[in-house]
């Protein structure tokens, strides 16, 4: 089954049109990669998922129409630039989110634990490191224990160290049965994925798993096969 469907997805913002007519589908339970230049339409597709986009054409996630009220606690959301305060603690920005949320404090705890920061919950935030700022956001998203985790490029400025450790976690929480929906411009990532869906200039290029993409193209990674499902399209 999938956790979200779309047919003929359109936004338009003035004469342009950012997300083209898109009609795919991303399974429940796995790691979907959305890989795309910048400017090729990655984070308002995102936000259509969320329901924070208008747009035109249906759009249904977990058996819902986007936006629905009944989605909210169902949906994790990090956005590209982390919406979490660096003059509060870890434990703070999670008790605050939890509040807004209406989330019991005691999934704080849960939350903490899950991206490994505990002997940091007491630490300013603006005192981490990059990687462990990217854990809070991950950490804020998790409260309520939602069944979809929409990530905006959560790796972007992060040395590859820290990145690896990041995509462990995202595949710690597939395992366990999340959804995630995980942005990148970076093609490495994209072989880390079990799904792929490639756009480019808001036009879908693939949506299929990555094994499916390479025998395709007959190529050995997913730059090169990227690459290759654009010259299909001309």
């Amino acid at each position: 089954m999938n956790a979200v469907d779309a047919k003929k997805l359109v936004v338009q913002k003035g004469h342009s049109k950012v997300l083209n007519g898109l009609t795919l589908g991303i399974h429940e339970g796995r790691i979907t990669g959305l890989v795309g230049p910048s400017g090729s339409g990655k984070t308002t597709l995102m936000r259509a998922i969320v329901g924070v986009q208008k747009y035109d054409g249906k759009l249904s996630v977990l058996q819902e129409n986007a936006g629905d009220k009944s989605l909210r606690p169902k949906i994790g959301y990090v956005t590209q630039n982390p919406a979490v305060y660096g003059d509060l603690t870890v434990s703070q920005n999670l008790a605050y989110f939890a509040a807004v949320a209406g989330v019991k404090k005691s999934e704080i705890k849960d939350a903490i634990e899950k991206v490994q920061l505990t002997q940091f919950a007491h630490r300013l935030v603006g005192s981490l490191s990059g990687g462990q700022r990217a854990r809070v956001s991950l950490a804020v998203a998790l409260l309520g224990d939602p069944e979809l985790l929409i990530l905006d490029e959560p790796t972007v400025g992060l040395d590859p160290i820290l990145r690896s450790e990041l995509w462990t976690q995202f595949a710690d929480l597939a395992k366990a049965g999340k959804t995630l929906l995980i942005s990148s411009h970076v093609m490495d990532e994209a072989e880390r994925c079990d799904e792929l869906l490639l756009i480019r200039e808001g036009r879908l290029l693939w949506n299929d798993s990555r094994t499916s993409l390479l025998a395709h193209t007959r190529t050995t990674n997913v730059g090169d096969a990227f690459v290759t499902m654009i010259g299909e399209q001309k």
